[in-house]
């Protein structure tokens, strides 16, 4: 069969090892030029935090310890506090499990090698979509140049020129919901040859309604993102403003950023956005057109998920194609059972931006983990919702009703624990008033 994909970012070239291991005739339309000869776009990489979803889907195609060997481990958050006071947080109990910073732009370049490595696929860069007939299948594009396909399937991220054409027939509904929030890319370079910080944490500066991000690089520098709201990013507009605020607010990351002001002018500011789709393909007498990855449900991204999910995804795909033997108008249409899945992740996402933002530098917060990691110590089955997310492979629906079974368990045992020492306090108070029960 032969396999239309639109969008050759990661989600797009994953999805085209994944079929043409499956025997199909794959073309990749990719709207930028060749990123291994032209460089990626400045100042939007945001580093990816690869976790075991991802690693799932590259462990499939065996492509997992060529990524990871560029990825550098973070087994937790590093807080950082104005008056500098650092704290370090584990994401898991015994410190056994990490997230892994990897460069974006680095790991399309590997997964673009990987898809062109492989027979019977092509990648056709510098093709915008501009027009696409479900009714025949015909694709154009701001080049001129012209294409046909009966299976079609957007990788195109969120602002997918496929989904666009879907939204314009009847029974498809799509929403998007904006945070008043933007994001804008620093770096902090290696001091002296070395990291500036420590390497081993995904570092966090929270600020109440604002924070900043870091990740490690292999170069020894850092990836810093800003995530503040769009009226804060608009009032420095002045080197002396920029260098005032970040003396102010982060004055521990400002001396290991010399390029502070330029990098703050000439970086462009991003969009935080969650966008919802029904359903995720058309099927027509001539097509098949289905949705993935952003192009389907993008996410923001404070749950490390967004490029996670969208791999998962593809092994999603790929397991209802061997359920539906390869019959893709099928196959997509069994692949909208994943939304229940991706609904949840996008939830958790923004929940998770409020706990990184505001939270995980409070004592009550800090508190809270302690004794959620000393559950996960004492009791073998209790395992937090962070771990469940972001080290395994439970469906994230599943996730949620998995916690929500924990919590009813462990207050029930809680409470059968406080219900016992009262017993106890009772039966020592008889026994200290001569066997008299006083209650």
């Amino acid at each position: 069969m032969e396999v239309t994909i639109v969008g050759a970012g990661l989600v797009g070239c994953l999805l085209a090892c994944f079929l043409a291991r499956r025997n199909h005739q794959v073309t990749l339309y990719e709207r930028r030029p060749d990123p291994r000869t032209e460089g990626a776009d400045r100042g939007r990489s945001i580093n990816l935090a690869i976790s075991e979803r991802g690693i799932d889907a590259l462990r499939r195609l065996g492509l997992d310890r060529e990524v990871l060997a560029e990825a550098i481990p973070m087994p937790g958050r590093m807080m950082h506090a104005t008056d500098g006071t650092l704290t370090f947080q584990p994401y898991s109990a015994d410190r056994a499990h990490a997230i892994n910073s990897i460069s974006r732009a680095g790991l399309n370049m590997k997964l673009l090698d990987a898809a062109t490595a492989l027979p019977g696929v092509e990648v056709r860069f510098g093709h915008r979509l501009t027009g696409l007939d479900e009714r025949s299948g015909r694709l154009e594009f701001e080049s001129g140049a012209v294409g046909k396909a009966q299976v079609i399937i957007g990788a195109d991220g969120a602002y997918s020129a496929v989904r666009s054409r879907l939204q314009a027939l009847p029974g498809v509904g799509f929403s998007q919901d904006y945070l008043d929030y933007g994001y804008k890319e620093l770096s902090i370079p290696a001091r002296d040859g070395e990291y500036a910080m420590d390497p081993g944490a995904l570092h966090i500066w929270p600020r109440g309604r604002s924070m900043m991000i870091a990740l490690p690089n292999p170069d020894k520098s850092f990836t810093c993102t800003l995530f503040w709201p769009h009226e804060s990013l608009a009032a420095l507009d002045t080197p002396r403003k920029i260098e005032t605020y970040f003396a102010e607010n982060y004055p521990d990351a400002v001396e290991l950023m010399p390029d502070l002001v330029e990098s703050y002018q000439g970086n462009p500011v991003g969009h935080l956005v969650t966008m919802r789709c029904s359903p995720w393909h058309v099927t027509t007498d001539a097509t098949a057109i289905g949705l993935i990855g952003d192009a389907a449900h993008a996410i923001v991204p404070f749950y490390g998920q967004g490029a996670n999910c969208g791999f998962e995804d593809c092994v999603e795909l790929d397991r209802c194609l061997d359920e539906t033997g390869d019959d893709f108008p099928r196959a997509l249409e069994l692949f909208e059972r994943r939304k229940t899945d991706t609904d949840v992740i996008a939830r958790l996402a923004l929940d998770n931006f409020v706990e990184m933002r505001d939270k995980v530098g409070s004592r009550m917060f800090l508190a809270g983990k302690r004794v959620e990691h000393a559950l996960e110590r004492v009791l073998p089955r209790y395992v937090s919702r962070y771990e469940l997310v972001s080290f395994s492979t439970t469906p994230y629906a599943e996730v949620e009703r998995r916690i929500r079974a924990q919590r009813r368990w462990a207050t029930a045992g809680a409470l059968a624990g406080l219900a016992g020492l009262a017993t106890l306090a009772r039966l020592i108070g008889a026994r200290g008033n001569g066997g008299r029960d006083t209650t």
